[in-house]
């Protein structure tokens, strides 16, 4: 049997449209099950922390658990892949830190391109570090702090929590910006401040939730904070940005998902992690810990990735190094 030509056109037309229908209804009615969500760190890290809190407003507001599952090791490498590497729809995401900036620079031998592989969906936090020194160092603002490690080239150790981690790398682009050369002494076990407060190093970039009660303890002084706008619990500590114009360094998080995940479910979740990130309470705890949210679209996401590859990238090959 012969179809009228408009009949048919309208049959194919229809079943053209089918599998859009399909998925919007698929994405419509995500999560049906419980979610993975994956941190390649340990549990209580700050990657961990947020996930945790970011995680459990998603449970509230699609009404399936987000389980939190911790895959430590290789700086997030562990838990990227994991995440690469399960199926496109949904069930398995990652809650990126950025570590993963880092890593797609220092690691060269992946098993996984990292901007290739995984799909921004929202980005989460943002947390400013802080340039700290023994209160016996001659130093006591930025200006002079860099006058006298010019004036004491390979003289002043920096510790950090490990080569190649966050808090390193903020040193090394204090380093590069500068012009001023510092010996890098890490330390694994992220006793980093008690090196400082004994005198066995000079200086540290550290967190600032960990580091604001020692300051305030005059164990530490501050000397400036690594974020482009000074912190409102720090109002009289100046941002490094004063003095090196364009410098900013933070740890960050947010989430991704394996690419080709269908772009209703990654607009879905983009919108529900935004509103927690807009609620009162989710303000407020990230306030307690320090952190502003990101927010914004999986777009805005992807170009906030691409920036902090590309500077610290930069950074790498700017001070040679190579992963543990």
């Amino acid at each position: 049997m012969k179809l009228p030509r408009r009949n048919f056109l309208h049959l194919a037309a229809c079943a053209a449209a089918l599998p859009a229908v399909s998925r919007i209804a698929w994405a419509q009615a995500y999560p049906m099950r419980p979610v993975r969500l994956i941190v390649g760190f340990a549990a209580g890290s700050t990657s961990d922390i947020f996930a945790r809190l970011i995680g459990q407003w998603l449970s509230e507001r699609l009404g399936q658990p987000f389980v939190i599952e911790n895959r430590p090791g290789a700086g997030s490498n562990v838990a990227t892949a994991t995440v690469v590497g399960a199926p496109p729809d949904g069930y398995t995401l990652l809650m990126i830190a950025s570590a993963n900036s880092i890593g797609a620079t220092l690691y060269d031998k992946l098993n996984f391109d990292f901007v290739r592989d995984i799909a921004p969906v929202a980005g989460t936090n943002s947390n400013p570090y802080v340039m700290v020194v023994n209160p016996s160092f001659p130093a006591k603002t930025v200006p002079e702090f860099i006058a006298y490690a010019k004036a004491n080239p390979g003289k002043i150790n920096m510790g950090s929590s490990g080569v190649g981690t966050v808090l390193h790398l903020s040193g090394e682009l204090f380093k590069m910006m500068a012009g001023v050369d510092m010996v890098h002494v890490p330390n694994r076990g992220g006793s980093q401040l008690t090196d400082l407060i004994s005198g066995q190093v000079q200086v540290v970039f550290s967190p600032l939730p960990g580091t604001i009660e020692q300051i305030s303890a005059g164990k530490l002084r501050a000397l400036a904070v690594t974020s482009v706008s000074r912190w409102k619990t720090m109002p009289d500590v100046p941002t490094l940005n004063e003095f090196l114009p364009g410098y900013e360094a933070s740890g960050w998080n947010g989430i991704d998902a394996p690419k080709n995940t269908p772009t209703e479910i990654i607009d879905k979740l983009n919108k529900e992690t935004n509103a927690g990130l807009a609620s009162g309470g989710l303000k407020a705890r990230f306030a307690d810990l320090s952190a502003t949210a990101l927010a914004g679209t999986p777009g805005d996401f992807k170009k906030f990735i691409a920036e902090e590859i590309e500077k610290w990238a930069q950074v790498i090959k700017s001070a040679g190094l190579k992963p543990e």
